[in-house]
């Protein structure tokens, strides 16, 4: 095979971007990426920065229908709608709704354990001996709630993460506040999870490390806008650019919730939603909690960082283009009030990505179904930075010709394609 057939263009300089192109350059390709930010931004700038294994629960479990009402009328609920946007959308929540099904939930654990089992360890490899190592950390991973019976009613999700080699423990009353002093007294239970468990202290930092690492072996990285996916005598053969035309011999779509737009190009629609997620960065919130945190019942996340404590979460749905809506954000302050009696909150910066969402909950991970020369990673939902090494790897096994470490047929393109 000579240099021109092992060339692989990637769109996307995300944490799944750039794994894709980290292991085809191991597997002796020659990798341009290609997006219109640095490397980094977008979600892999603004995630909560937590590396889950534990993260192969569903978003859309069962029992969901039932609560959304009240999350949505309570003021400081973990989600809201831009209502304008919905009847655009509504084709997404029928699909999204009909995978609340237990029997689907269960099937898509399965893909998703796939996907997140051993994340910490994929992360090691991916970084190598580079400095991106050094933004990542092992840690314990708790899930907090104010009394035993509120664990009790997610007892099914707990079931469904032991099931798949998840250990926990659990804390009970001022357990939970030795184990993490920060922590309000009023959380009276915790469950525990170390083994695998672990978080980014600074992930845009990670992704732009790794950009190093990837460039220092000669791969190539071009900011630049892409309008098109030019195609030729029935082959994708370059990108068209606000800056030039790129040729193409094979190219790897993982732009994240900017994907579909080039699918849909390619004449393949793929039911991509963007999730708009939302962090406050807090630079000087006096205290130190030593590990990250899943408020179970607030559905947000705090994260110890380099430069703060980052507190992320929330689903707003309202597509790509509207503004932020940081009145929205700011249920986050309230809330870590309530967690942390001692925090400051006078001194943070704001943050507003699109979590790119597909309606079961599984990303697409594979080849085109009408371009040999065509892959997607995409639509890793909460999971990006937790399953994007394992993505990258068995995406660049593939177009290889090797076996891929996981079986991709879960997340096959080929199950939105109407027969």
């Amino acid at each position: 095979m000579n240099r021109q057939q092992r060339e692989v263009t990637v769109l996307g300089a995300g944490i799944i971007g750039m794994a894709c192109a980290i292991n085809l350059q191991r597997l002796g390709f020659y990798v341009t990426i290609v997006d219109q930010n640095e490397p980094g931004e977008g979600c892999s700038s603004g995630n909560a920065g937590v590396i889950a294994p534990c993260a192969m629960v569903p978003v859309n479990t069962p029992g969901l229908l039932k609560e959304i009402p009240a999350m949505l009328f309570d003021p400081l609920g973990p989600i809201a709608f831009r209502w304008k946007y919905v009847p655009q959308m509504l084709p997404w929540i029928f699909n999204y709704l009909k995978n609340c099904q237990t029997s689907k939930a269960e099937q898509i654990a399965d893909g998703l354990s796939a996907l997140t089992s051993n994340a910490l360890k994929e992360h090691r490899n991916l970084a190598g001996n580079g400095e991106a190592s050094s933004w990542v950390r092992p840690s314990p991973y708790l899930y907090i709630y104010e009394s035993e019976a509120a664990l009790v009613k997610e007892d099914y999700f707990w079931k469904l993460r032991r099931l798949h080699g998840i250990s926990t423990r659990v804390l009970k009353g001022s357990e939970v506040q030795e184990f993490e002093p920060a922590l309000n007294p009023h959380f009276k239970c915790a469950v525990v999870m170390e083994d695998g468990h672990g978080f980014s202290t600074n992930p845009n930092q990670l992704v732009k490390a790794l950009a190093f690492q990837f460039q220092s072996n000669s791969g190539k990285v071009i900011q630049a806008e892409v309008q098109q996916i030019k195609i030729i005598n029935q082959k994708p053969s370059s990108l068209i650019t606000n800056v030039g035309s790129f040729p193409l011999q094979r190219l790897v779509i993982a732009a994240g919730a900017f994907s579909a737009k080039f699918a849909t190009q390619l004449g393949e629609r793929i039911p991509l939603e963007a999730e708009r997620g939302y962090h406050i960065m807090l630079k000087n919130p006096g205290i130190a909690p030593r590990y990250p945190i899943m408020n179970s019942s607030g559905k947000f996340v705090t994260t110890p960082m380099e430069s703060g404590l980052r507190i992320g979460g929330l689903v707003e749905f309202g597509g790509l283009v509207a503004n932020p809506n940081y009145k929205f954000a700011s249920r986050l302050i309230t809330h870590a009030k309530s967690m942390f009696p001692l925090i400051k909150i006078n001194d943070f910066t704001e943050w507003m990505g699109h979590r790119p969402a597909l309606p079961d909950s599984l990303p697409v991970i594979g080849q085109s179904t009408k371009f040999e020369n065509i892959f997607y990673a995409l639509g890793h939902h909460h999971i990006g930075l937790t399953s994007g090494p394992k993505t990258g790897r068995a995406l660049a096994e593939l177009i290889a010709g090797q076996t891929p470490c996981i079986d991709l047929s879960p997340y096959s393109i080929q199950r939105f394609i109407r027969k």
